[in-house]
Order: structure tokens, then sequence, then C-alpha cells
């Protein structure tokens, strides 16, 4: 079984590499290397060692993780039973290639023999002067993702060998940070052409000592508002709020109590997306998001559950009921992912076939959602209209019999014949793919602007509504109608 030997060549300088490493290295004919631009590797060739680097294969490829795979195949491919094998540092940090290698071994296709060698981890602790016992982040800058980074902690990045590195590195960083943010290049630490410089986030990849031996550190957030988008920051304070000398107000609040205030943060979320604001819709989003945690929080409080178990709940969730994007289901349209869903669904529920269709609809729903769910519901079993013609007959119907209970002046049957025509109304609307709710607001919303225009005309004129005749207020209204037509029409024609 072919043998590969890996020795780490320190973080800079040869003067850096251990005593029994330079000799071992001496000893050999040929040193395979990850790349030949590192101090030691010039001078072991200055002394007549043989080194053979992989620098040509990043030109052969365009991403970094298929240069690690060429250079692994090559090393493993190799005529020699013995190889050995150098890269920068050592060989467990930072260091792809390595870790591709362990693999290789353990489908038992080679062996090992690790050397060790400095890392340069302990060259940026002291050039940097900080402690990671505090926390400390080591991350890859040709795979930096947004949603790793801890900004409370000392983030180190390594591997930003160029500008384009830099730029992508930059871009994550500034996701999550202002674009001013200090930050440190560290350059060859630990070596006499250790460098430090300190530039503001925006200006990283446009400094040229950007090489193969270049770190980025990232100092921990100490200002509290830099915190402000941070979930684990939202999800202190309201933690704060409830706690010992919290507000009083939070703390004495319940489930029960809270579903009001729920209701109207939901009901002004859809008013801001009507709206089309999205400063409105991030203000209305953020009072929902707000409900959501003091719900968990009382849940922590109580020793139920946490916010993790909410997450944890609609993560599952979403990939168990999402097969044909985290599984093996295919799908045609969203009409068959609806389908899917419901096939899921009532798996999940355990239903007897002879269970009821309209098990699952929210007893709390509006009256007019609730209409429109239990008529699809019930449509799921067949009972529906494959038309709209006697649906507009069984209108006329319900109408005739509220007429009915009117003459009588039955009140109690005129409610219930009044619900029944709303109910077809509503399965009118279901038929035409017309949101009932969404017609309904969108009408009292145009009732308001035209008769908030008939207060403030006549207002204008020093007069109140109560002065006017009907036909008069009527004629207000014609003149809100003709406005907003007027409107429209020059919006059109923008």
């Amino acid at each position: 079984m072919k043998e590969i030997t890996i020795i780490g060549l320190g973080a800079g300088e040869i003067e850096q590499m251990p005593f029994g490493i330079y000799r071992y290295l001496l000893k050999q004919e040929v040193v395979y290397v990850r790349t030949a631009e590192h101090p030691a590797v010039q001078a072991l060739k200055e002394e007549g060692v043989a080194c053979k680097a992989f620098d040509d294969l990043y030109e052969q490829h365009e991403e970094f993780e298929a240069v690690y795979q060429a250079i692994v195949d090559e090393l493993v491919e190799s005529a020699e039973e013995q190889v050995v094998y150098a890269v920068p540092g050592h060989p467990f940090v930072a260091e792809r290639t390595v870790q591709l290698l362990v693999a290789e071994e353990a489908k038992g296709t080679i062996k090992l023999n690790i050397l060790g060698g400095q890392s340069f981890l302990d060259a940026m602790y002291t050039a940097l002067r900080i402690d990671p016992i505090e926390g400390c982040q080591i991350v890859d800058g040709t795979a930096l993702q947004r949603d790793q980074l801890v900004l409370t902690e000392h983030m180190i990045i390594v591997q930003v060998y160029d500008a384009m590195i830099a730029s992508e590195v930059k871009l994550t960083l500034m996701e999550r940070l202002p674009d001013d943010y200090e930050v440190t290049i560290v350059t060859a630490a630990g070596s006499s052409e250790e460098e430090l410089i300190r530039v503001p986030l925006y200006d990283l990849d446009r400094r040229t000592t950007l090489n193969n031996v270049t770190a980025v550190y990232v100092p921990p957030v100490h200002k509290e508002e830099l915190l402000y988008r941070e979930f684990t920051k939202l999800r202190k304070v309201i933690a704060a709020l409830r706690g010992p000398g919290g507000c009083p107000w939070d703390q004495k609040q319940t489930h029960q109590s809270l579903k009001k205030y729920l209701l109207e943060e939901t009901y002004e979320v859809l008013e801001a997306i009507d709206e089309q604001d999205d400063e409105h819709l991030v203000e209305e989003l953020g009072d929902v998001l707000l409900q959501v945690l003091l719900h968990a929080q009382i849940g922590e409080d109580e020793g139920y559950f946490s916010i993790e178990d909410v997450i944890y709940a609609i993560t599952e969730k979403m990939i168990r009921r999402h097969p044909h994007v985290f599984g093996e289901t295919t799908v045609a349209d969203a009409e068959e992912v609806l389908v899917n869903w419901d096939a899921i669904k009532k798996q999940e529920k355990g239903k007897e076939e002879n269970s009821s269709l309209l098990a699952n609809i929210p007893k709390s729903l509006p009256a007019l959602m609730e209409a429109e769910q239990l008529q699809k519901q019930a449509a799921k079993g067949g009972f529906d209209w494959d038309e709209a013609a006697p649906i507009w007959m069984k209108l006329q119907e319900e109408i005739s019999e509220f007429m009915v209970e009117l003459k009588a002046g039955a009140e109690e049957e005129m409610t219930k014949e009044f619900g029944d025509i709303l109910f077809v109304l509503a399965n009118l609307a279901r038929y035409y793919k017309i949101d009932p709710e969404e017609a309904l607001l969108q009408t009292n919303r145009k009732f308001k602007r035209r008769f908030r225009y008939i207060e403030e005309s006549v207002g204008a004129e020093g007069k109140a509504l109560t002065e006017l005749s009907l036909d008069e207020l009527d004629e207000r209204w014609e003149q809100a109608k003709q406005l907003e037509r007027e409107e429209n029409e020059h919006d059109a024609f923008r």
C-alpha cells in the first residue's frame, strides 16, 4: 500500500521549522509541495532539495475544491511507494488537501504518516495580541458563509489568497457588519516579513499585500447597536423584558392575553403589503416576530418549550412536506405540490379514510375565510359545482328566502338567511378564483378613501356632513370616483 508522509512547513521561514523535520526533508530525493510560494520551500531548494509543486493546477481549475482534489489524485496515483508531501503551516490547520487524503486513507487506498509542523495560528495570536480562549473562529475565506459567523468572537479568516477572494470575503462580512468596520490584514505572521494593516472593511480587497500567507482578522463586535440585526440579540432582549427587573407589562402576559395582539399585528402586515410600503412591511413583520418570540419565551419560562423547539418543528415540517425539494419525489407544477402536501399532512395526522375533510380547519378563522376553507375542503370530496350557473341560481334562491323572512319581520331567521347569502357569495368568489377576504378589504379601503374625500371637501367649505342632504353627499361620492379614475388613467400613461 502506498505510504504518504505529510509534513507541515510551518508559518514562515525555515528558521521556524523544527530541527527534526528540517533534517528529514534534507534526506528526501523529492518533496511534493502544495505550493512553491512559501519561504521554507525557497530555502529547501537552496539546500538542494528537489521540490515538485502543484501551483500549475491552480491555473487549470476554476474552483479551489477541484484544485485540491486534483492534487490528491496526483499524489495517490504517483509512481513512488513512499511519497513526502509538504504543506504550509500545520497539516491539520486550514489544509483541505490533507482532509481529502484522510478520506482516501479511510477507503484503504493509502496509508498516512503525519509529522506535524508549526501552525500559523500561534504566530497569529502573538501578532494580534489576542487570547483564543475568549472565543475564536477560524474560517475558510474560499468558502465563507454569512450564517456561520459569530460576531461576538475573534474571527480569523484564512486562505485569503488574492483580491477576488478578498472581495467575496468583504461582501459576505458587509452583510453582517458596517462598511467601515475595521479589520486587520495579516501577512506572513511570525516571519521577518510579518505585516499588519488595519483597514475599513470596504477597502479590504484593494490592498496589494494579499497572497498565500495572508489572513484577515475581524475583531469581536462590542458595540450593542451593531448586534441589533442578530437573532440572538433580539432573543436576549425579549428574555430581559420577561425576566427579573424587566417590564411589568411583558412579565404578566400569557398565551391567552397575547392572542388579540397577534391578530392585530397580522392584519397590519396585510395592510403594509397592500400599501406596497416595504419600510412599513419591515416594521410590521418585526411586530409579528415579536409576538412569536414572546410566546416562545413564555413557553421557556414555564418549562414547556423554547424558540429552538419552534424552529425545529417548522424546519422539520418544511423538509418533510417538500420531498420534491429535499427528497426524490418529482412534481409537475404547483397544483401537484398541494396534492402531495395534503397527502403527507393526512398521513402525519394518522387519519382514517372516513375522517372528516373539515377537521383541520382552524376554529378561530374570520367567518369569510372559514367559509372559503369549508367549501374548498368539501370540494375535495366531490361536493362542489362544476360551473357558475347553479351557484348564481343558489344565490337568487337565498336572496328570495331572505326577503320572505324580511317581510315576516323574523329577525333571527333573517340573520340565518343573510348568512346563507354570504356563504354562497364566498362560493362564487372561490369559483372565479377571487379571494373574498381580499376583495372585501379592497372595497373597505375604497370606501374609506371616498368617504374621506367627502369629509375633506365638505370641511373645506366650513360645513358639517349633517348639513348636506343625501343627494349632495352622493354627488361628492361621484366626484371622488371620478378623481380616482383620472388618477388611474394618469398612472397608466406614466
